[in-house]
């Protein structure tokens, strides 16, 4: 992933290249539909477990990372 990519971005573009549609991503990361629009939409407050709920479907994650 681009490292200036946008989560929301990056959620989008990956959720159109698996071929899913919003509701489709939202079941099978077993989250709401509402998140999924919220998430794509650079909504700035979200919980992170469910960020990463989404984001295992891809194979990422997102947390804390040290800064050199």
């Amino acid at each position: 992933m681009n490292m200036d990519m946008q989560l929301s971005v990056f959620v989008k573009e990956m959720r159109r290249e698996y071929s899913l549609t919003q509701e489709d991503l939202a079941a099978k990361a077993g989250v709401g539909l509402r998140f999924v629009r919220d998430l794509e939409q650079g909504k700035q407050t979200l919980r992170m477990d469910k960020i990463n709920q989404v984001l295992a479907l891809f194979g990422r994650e997102v947390g804390a990372v040290v800064k050199g």
